[in-house]
């Protein structure tokens, strides 16, 4: 009578995990969240990444850390690009004085640039190493790859194509001040239009000048390119 009854006890005790384990949320998880990606990233123009609810969160399972890749890398990218306006207004220069006077800023300008680009490369290698370990059920790979793709690969690759095209402008502008500091004899910058006397001196300024114009019109083409791109334009 007593063993019966430790018996009946026991399995009373092995029955809830028994039907706990039979309880799977996996497949309802995964909806949750191909559905999100789907709806709120794949079908909208442009670049999103919204933050799930608590609630979205909770419905996503276990996937929810591999959708904290893509929140992760965004969060760091936004950081590493905020100063970019910033950097872009330092160093705008309007004449050739402008471009010798300000070569100090132009410098950091460009330091500036070349450590943006670093950033986004190591942290575009930290996402692809954690996607690359990711492990889903193929209906969920497909659309996860899709909107990983829009989220992280296709920014990345926008501003590091970008960043270099700034960095010409750059390059191009330094280039002109140094000439003209090591010609200051020959090119009088005072005034709205330079004054250069020496033909050859002349000649060799002018190619400087236009290579410098040309880098800013790939500059300001990649500049728009990125708005395109963010917006879905």
């Amino acid at each position: 009578m007593n063993v019966r009854f430790k018996t009946q006890w026991l399995l009373a005790l092995a029955l809830p995990v028994v039907l706990s384990a039979c309880g799977d949320k996996e497949p309802e998880q995964r909806t949750a969240f191909i559905h999100f990606l789907q709806t709120r990233i794949i079908d909208k123009p442009g670049v999103h990444v919204p933050k799930p609810s608590p609630d979205e969160s909770q419905a996503f399972g276990p996937y929810v850390t591999d959708y904290a890749i893509i929140t992760d890398f965004n969060t760091a990218m936004d950081q590493s690009v905020k100063p970019l306006g910033t950097l872009l207004q330092k160093g705008a220069v309007r004449s050739l004085g402008d471009v010798v006077a300000r070569r100090d800023d132009l410098k950091a300008v460009q330091a500036g640039v070349n450590d943006m680009a670093s950033q986004i490369k190591t942290q575009r290698a930290t996402a692809d190493s954690a996607h690359a370990k990711v492990k889903q059920p193929d209906d969920l790979k497909v659309i996860y790859d899709k909107a990983y793709e829009r989220t992280v690969t296709l920014p990345a690759d926008t501003f590091l194509e970008v960043l270099p095209q700034i960095n010409g402008t750059l390059t191009s502008s330094l280039k002109v001040a140094d000439y003209v500091q090591a010609h200051k004899a020959q090119i009088d910058t005072q005034g709205p239009q330079p004054k250069v006397q020496d033909p050859a001196v002349l000649k060799e300024l002018n190619t400087l000048l236009q290579e410098l114009a040309a880098q800013a019109q790939g500059a300001q083409q990649a500049q728009a390119k990125v708005q395109a791109v963010m917006l879905g334009r």
